[in-house]
């Protein structure tokens, strides 16, 4: 296999890992400071997220289904608990193997990430690494752990008064009314930096999966960074339900598109 054929491999595994559109699309912008960011818009009062959903997608890209990824959300008192695994399958995992985890937590009424953790096996790179949001002293705090290596490395940054993480984006952003032509703009933390992500509706679309026809509001996140041109864009299908259930996920690329494809709903 050529080296440029293995970039996009390990490019492709990446996002399947991350399998969180949202945190793509700000990955290499420059952080803002924490005091120029938007307030987080808080959920609707009528808005009620699930008790108990999981939620599985197959990855596509191109002609190939190169993974699997799986959403779990659970509601624990006033807290909502989601978990996520990204898999390779097939070749890709013969070429490059992925098995990420994922864990995070927010408060249903304000929509604030509490914690974000992720446990990356690429390849032969081991990463566990532990985010905690401490809106007192107004920081995150990284803790990341090279089990390859056995190195610690522990990082602090400022935030704002209530952000969402790269995991929590993709449901808290579902909690929003969604309708024609609207936006709304929100700040998120992710390890050593802060962003500003504008989510604007574009239209609905009727789509079928494995899953089911569904009737859907597509959505597209956004950033203000001029170091993201060129860098491709995300868009994310939503039922067009009270419920928001991220059906449909894509990443174009100059190299390619993969697409998320919801495969199952279960409520457990």
């Amino acid at each position: 296999m050529t080296s440029a054929a293995t970039r996009r491999i390990q490019r492709l595994t990446t996002l399947l890992a991350v399998a969180l559109a949202l945190g793509s699309v700000t990955a290499q912008q420059p952080s803002a400071t924490a005091s120029s960011l938007p307030a987080l818009p808080t959920p609707p009062p009528g808005y009620v997220y699930p008790l108990h959903i999981t939620l599985t997608y197959n990855v596509d890209w191109r002609v190939f289904t190169a993974g699997t990824v799986v959403y779990h959300l659970e509601t624990q008192g006033t807290q909502e608990k989601i978990t996520a695994s990204a898999d390779t399958l097939g070749a890709i995992n013969m070429l490059f193997p992925v098995e990420d985890r994922f864990q995070s937590s927010f408060d249903a009424h304000t929509g604030c990430s509490q914690s974000f953790s992720k446990q990356i096996s690429e390849g032969r790179r081991r990463i566990s690494d532990d985010l905690i949001f401490d809106y007192i002293t107004g920081k995150q705090i990284q803790s990341e752990r090279n089990l390859v290596k056995g190195t610690l490395r522990r990082t602090e940054s400022p935030i704002p008064p209530c952000a969402t993480d790269s995991l929590s984006a993709l449901f808290y952003a579902a909690a929003q009314p969604l309708t024609d032509g609207s936006s709304f703009t929100f700040p998120l933390a992710d390890a050593v930096r802060a962003y500003a992500v504008t989510m604007r509706v574009l239209g609905h679309e009727d789509l079928r999966t494995p899953a089911g026809a569904f009737h859907t509001v597509r959505v597209q996140p956004t950033t203000d960074s001029a170091n993201m041109r060129g860098r491709g864009q995300i868009q994310v299908w939503y039922s067009d339900d009270p419920r928001h259930i991220p059906i449909q996920m894509r990443a174009f690329l100059f190299w390619g598109s993969i697409t998320f494809h919801l495969q199952s709903i279960e409520n457990k």
